[in-house]
């Protein structure tokens, strides 16, 4: 959600408490499939969330969430994902949620890209698909390209600062929410990039605790070179939501056909970026399951 590249470390400002940001974690983790598990993961940067979910004989696929959203982001898309496949939902480290950075800490991408190897090593995962949201997606594609022989399918839905930079009109509006986070300035945000409410009571009251959550580090992550992109040979699935405020939508696809040689591009007309994974996931699910069998 927010801080998809923009390096921001927020703390509560609402009248909320920590407190709140958790219990709200933990009512929206138990609507999860009856058999997940939540581990964490011992990295050099410190421990990470992992919930877990699906066969222990599915294929493995490791989601990453947008930026201030957490692995609960994907309650939505789990029941449907982990009927063929192993689930690992990831709390990002330096940013909101479970994980811990009290190791070594987090200065730049290469770091990122250190404590997924890390990650992947202490599952093991010798080879996963990758999906992520937003900053999520960023991270995601990086790890593509330091590590192609890891990643079998990359998913990336509506990936910021991958194939385009953001629009200034969004980071305007986004500034007041992240420097001095407060319940009305984050819903105000929200509803003007979305243009509604969430359908989901649940998710607007877990939206709404954030506000009290700490970050450490969110890193921000370049926008990949032409070169780099051409590439990579890992097969790609770029979700774009045709509605996105946050770039230019239109850019970003066919930015993404042109430089991206193994990708399918499809554009979500009545997608928002903050509507994504979370809100009528039916559709989104069915892209990523037959993408990913």
């Amino acid at each position: 959600m927010y801080g998809d590249d923009d390096g921001f470390e927020t703390s509560g400002g609402s009248g909320m408490e920590q407190a709140d940001f958790f219990a709200a974690y933990d009512a929206m983790l138990r609507r999860w499939p009856a058999d997940v598990t939540s581990v964490d993961v011992p990295t050099p940067y410190g421990s990470t969330r992992v919930h877990v979910c699906g066969p222990e004989a599915g294929a493995p696929l490791l989601l990453l969430p947008g930026g201030g959203t957490t692995s609960m982001a994907w309650f939505g898309n789990v029941e449907d994902l982990s009927r063929a496949h192993r689930v690992h939902a990831v709390d990002v480290m330096g940013d909101f949620g479970h994980s811990v950075n009290d190791g070594t800490p987090l200065r730049g991408a290469a770091d990122l890209m250190t404590w997924l190897d890390a990650l992947l090593d202490g599952l093991g995962l010798g080879e996963t698909s990758l999906c992520g949201h937003s900053y999520g997606a960023a991270i995601a594609l990086r790890y593509a390209l330091h590590a192609p022989r890891r990643v079998s399918r990359l998913a990336l839905l509506d990936p910021t600062n991958c194939f385009a930079g953001p629009n200034p009109g969004y980071l305007l509006r986004a500034l007041p929410a992240l420097l001095r986070p407060t319940v009305a300035r984050q819903r105000a945000f929200l509803l003007w990039e979305t243009g509604r409410p969430p359908e989901d009571p649940g998710w607007q009251h877990f939206l709404d605790s954030t506000t009290a959550a700490a970050r450490s580090k969110v890193v921000a992550l370049r926008r990949p070179r032409p070169k780099e992109l051409r590439g990579c040979t890992v097969p790609t699935l770029v979700l774009v939501a045709g509605r996105s405020r946050t770039h230019d939508a239109r850019r970003v696809a066919a930015r993404a056909r042109d430089l991206l040689p193994e990708t399918d591009v499809v554009v979500l007309p009545d997608a928002t970026h903050h509507t994504l994974p979370t809100e009528r996931p039916a559709e989104l699910n069915h892209l990523l399951t037959r993408f990913l069998a």
